[in-house]
């Protein structure tokens, strides 16, 4: 068996360096169950000669490896004639396995120093142990130096958002502000790539592939890119830089995949791309999600923070340090300068995309897009007109927080993809529900979360609505089955009390089922993914009308009114 799991070209800034890097993943196993006389013949071979391997299977022997196989990777880059590497050792999930990673210069060298280390572990069972990492050494002497990194330094000014919540939005947003300040904007997100507001190429690009598709385009003069979690951990960020980063929240989502367990792990992910923000640049954090706000340590730009608490302290500390905060005072969006008056620009009620005050997600989403469009030079008058003319419908926001009436019914498409995104659409759908009027929720998944996050959206599905039905994502079910998925959200259900649940195939057909059986003033929520357009022209065809910002501010008057009424 061999002790190499993977090997990983990651092309540009990723978790381990802000340069192109070689990530192994390892099986130690072998290296962990030799018998002491061999663990110390080769930690001696290496340069650890006072080094205590621990016993065989021990924790003191997995400590020993970590360090032992760090210590292996440097012998066998300065005997094959490189004077200095990087490289950091790191564990996972599964105790017999450890990522190594370094950087790399030249792509066939840096793969073939990867396999190297791995033979080298691989030999640990055999008598050769000393030579062994000879011969290691001397291929990668005698290997092609290959191709060099294919990361690219950009020459337009580049806003890269990331975050678990919201960054879809908010680079919409923000490339909305940049298309109104006159610029011909491309930016990339899980949609695909957009030039100049027009789809180009569908799909999810919200890798390095769409970042460098944007750069590609001669015409474009400012780039706006949507960065995810798995372009980060399997291909490496592919730009050398952002001018402007945004860091939205960070909260559970796509644990237990490529080794991110937990949620600090995830943030630490996404700090990526705040750390190759430029000296000169923003970044822009969350100063209300403690993992975001605490990313100031590690960057090399400025920090803007945006909190809607303007008491808070995390805006004292970023001032005080001669960074921005941009907050909301008595209902204004309002940027805040060291040692100056507070900067009102516009008020929340009339930013469409707040559902005027109501989403607390969309104030968030409102207040980073507000933050970086200013830091990227844009007046602030064009960014008022960006945030007033920037609509929640299929236009400029597609699948997120969409309003619709059909007859008398309120339909909310949104992706709400984990537990926040559920929570923030039931913030909403309660908004704008008249007193004594029902929630309808049509709860579907993609199948690559956990257990656990699908057990928990079956939870708050049921306890917040009133109707629950299962509205399957059969092109995203990634393995699972329709009956696993039914099960697990099931489970979750029950621990509130609600059992048989309805379940149907598609999302259209549960948006049908639900709008069926809704009263007038009901509001029926969808966790819309896979079908978008088809829900979109099964709404059309049913007489549906999108809501636009005036009649969605009606909605929210009623419901407050209606409530107060019934206190």
């Amino acid at each position: 068996m061999s002790s190499l799991v993977e090997l990983r070209v990651l092309e540009g800034p990723n978790l381990y360096f802000p340069r192109a890097a070689i990530k192994l993943t390892l099986d130690i196993g072998g290296l962990t169950a030799v018998p002491d006389a061999t663990a110390a013949r080769f930690a001696a071979r290496i340069g650890l000669k006072t080094a205590r391997p621990g016993a065989a299977e021990s924790g003191f022997r997995e400590r020993f490896v970590l360090r032992a196989v760090g210590k292996l990777v440097r012998a066998i880059a300065v005997e094959s004639g490189i004077s200095k590497l990087a490289v950091r050792v790191r564990t996972t999930g599964d105790p017999h396995q450890i990522v190594v990673a370094f950087p790399w210069a030249h792509r066939e060298r840096g793969q073939v120093m990867g396999r190297a280390v791995a033979d080298v572990l691989d030999a640990m069972l055999g008598a050769d142990v000393e030579e062994a990492v000879s011969r290691a050494a001397a291929t990668v002497s005698a290997a092609e130096l290959g191709e060099p990194p294919h990361t690219i330094t950009p020459r337009i000014p580049v806003v890269a958002v990331t975050g678990t919540n919201g960054k879809t939005t908010t680079s919409r947003m923000i490339a909305h502000i940049g298309r109104i300040d006159g610029r011909l904007v491309g930016w990339s997100n899980t949609d695909g790539i957009y030039i100049d507001g027009a789809l180009v190429e569908a799909g999810d690009y919200s890798g390095p592939s769409g970042a460098g598709r944007v750069l590609a385009h001669q015409d474009v003069e400012l780039a706006v890119t949507e960065t995810a979690r798995g372009g980060i951990l399997l291909k490496g960020i592919g730009l050398t830089r952002n001018d402007v980063s945004v860091v939205t929240n960070v909260s559970a989502d796509h644990l237990g995949l490529q080794g991110i367990d937990t949620v600090d792990q995830l943030a630490e992910v996404k700090a990526v791309v705040a750390r190759i923000t430029r000296k000169e640049g923003w970044a822009v954090l969350n100063a209300d999600d403690p993992r975001v706000f605490a990313m100031r340590s590690v960057i090399k730009a400025r920090p803007w923070v945006f909190s809607r608490d303007v008491n808070s302290p995390a805006i004292r500390e970023v001032l005080g340090a001669r960074g921005r905060a941009t907050t909301v005072i008595d209902g204004w969006v309002t940027v805040l300068r060291p040692n100056a008056d507070p900067d009102p620009l516009v008020e929340l009620v009339d930013v469409p995309m707040t559902l005027a005050g109501l989403s607390r997600f969309n104030v968030e989403n409102t207040l980073a897009a507000a933050s970086a469009a200013l830091a990227l030079g844009i007046s602030r008058d064009v960014v008022i007109e960006g945030l007033r003319t920037f609509r929640p419908d299929a236009e400029h926001n597609p699948g997120r927080m969409n309003f619709f009436s059909v007859g008398e019914v309120t339909v909310v498409v949104d992706l709400a993809h984990n537990e926040a995104g559920l929570e923030a659409l039931f913030e909403i759908m309660n908004g704008v529900r008249p007193d004594g009027a029902r929630l309808l929720l049509g709860l579907g998944a993609v199948g690559d979360r956990t257990d656990d996050l699908l057990e928990m959206l079956g939870e708050i599905g049921a306890r917040d609505s009133d109707v629950l039905a299962i509205a399957h994502k059969e092109s995203y079910l990634r393995g699972r089955t329709v009956e696993e998925m039914d099960a697990l959200m099931g489970a979750g259900a029950e621990r509130v009390g609600v059992t048989a649940i309805p379940s149907y195939p598609t999302e259209v057909a549960g948006l049908s089922a639900l709008v069926g059986q809704a009263l007038p003033g009901d509001v029926v929520g969808l966790m819309c993914h896979a079908e978008r357009q088809e829900v979109y022209d099964w709404i059309a065809d049913h007489g549906g009308t999108p809501d636009s910002p005036e009649t969605l501010r009606d909605k929210v008057r009623v419901a407050q009114a209606s409530v107060g009424a019934g206190s």
